[in-house]
């Protein structure tokens, strides 16, 4: 079990809860030591090095009774992190991090234990790291969405019902009209919202390697926020992650469709379809802007958004040599 002397919460943990929930996040972490502690005791754990964590969870390397290693991650459970031990439990470590236990009283797991030096951020080779990741996807969204998931039908309907109060707070003509036509490529998308398995934050940061070489997949998913939905709602953070890769090649908007392309392909997704659910993943991301007291449309977003639209016809480009 983990020890007498309580866990230190990281100081960045608890402002980011207090940040996302308030006093209901800061009475939560407050209760982290207690709960890890009680946690252990039930599961037999003991820990194997320091804390981490990532915006809203606690995460403490343990060896468990058998002195095999692992991860105990301790998360409240809302809305986003209800799912993920459903989506882990449905992938069953194919393309995931294993999952061998879980409370769902108090939303604790027991994870396998990965690399948390070794993620596809530090893989040198953009298109690599891409390719991965692509595969990850194609993989994870193979599934079809285990009851009780939320539903991408429910975030759309979520985000068209909040666009016309999100114009009013835009300053300049040119970001309503993009508003609006983020709003109208996700209506056309709405009437079939798809029922596969999505991870919905697969980024290059949320892939790892195992802690040592092995029968395992050499890139695993961790971290998934999951909905049911159509695999088109989750290329934008595989768009937007490794920017300076993307930079670096003089032509960002050739750059982020060549990348769009090769996630479209390797998923064997219908371009226009993907396009339309990427736009409103776009719609997601500035109204959550808007909605902390933002003005204008985020550069970046406004980029992929123009770098994708006219694309509707499915057309692609070509790799130089290809």
């Amino acid at each position: 079990m983990l020890p007498v002397v309580p866990i230190q919460v990281p100081e960045a943990l608890v402002a980011s809860l207090v940040e996302c929930h308030g006093t209901d996040g800061r009475v939560w972490a407050e209760g982290l030591p207690a709960l890890a502690a009680a946690t252990a005791d039930r599961w037999g754990l003991r820990p194997d090095g320091p804390p981490a964590h990532g915006a809203v969870a606690l995460v403490l390397p343990v060896r468990r009774a058998d002195g095999s290693r692992a991860v105990l991650k301790l998360q409240r459970v809302d809305e986003e992190t209800a799912g993920e031990p459903l989506a882990l439990r449905a992938w069953g470590g194919r393309g995931a991090v294993r999952l061998p236990d879980h409370d769902p009283g108090t939303g604790s797991m027991l994870l396998e234990r990965l690399d948390p030096a070794r993620s596809l951020l530090a893989l040198p080779d953009d298109r690599a790291a891409t390719l991965v990741l692509a595969d990850l996807l194609a993989e994870l969204t193979g599934h079809r969405a285990p009851p009780g998931l939320r539903t991408l039908a429910e975030v759309a309907d979520g985000l068209l019902a909040e666009v016309p109060a999100a114009r009013e707070r835009l300053a300049g003509e040119d970001d309503r009209r993009l508003l609006a036509d983020l709003a109208a490529a996700l209506r056309e998308v709405r009437p079939e919202p798809g029922d596969r398995l999505l991870h919905w934050d697969l980024h290059y940061g949320n892939v790892l390697a195992p802690t040592a070489p092995g029968p395992r997949a050499p890139w695993l998913a961790i971290d998934p926020k999951p909905l049911a939905g159509d695999p088109g709602f989750e290329l934008l953070p595989a768009l937007g992650n490794r920017w300076s890769d993307l930079a670096v090649t003089g032509d960002l908007p050739r750059a982020l469709r060549l990348r769009f392309d090769l996630l479209t392909d390797r998923l064997a997704l219908d371009r226009p379809r993907a396009v339309r659910w990427t736009l409103a993943r776009v719609l997601q991301n500035v109204l959550w802007d808007l909605a902390d007291g933002g003005s204008v449309i985020d550069g970046t977003q406004r980029t992929i958004a123009e770098a994708l639209s006219g694309r509707e016809d499915g057309s692609r480009i070509t790799r130089p040599g290809r």
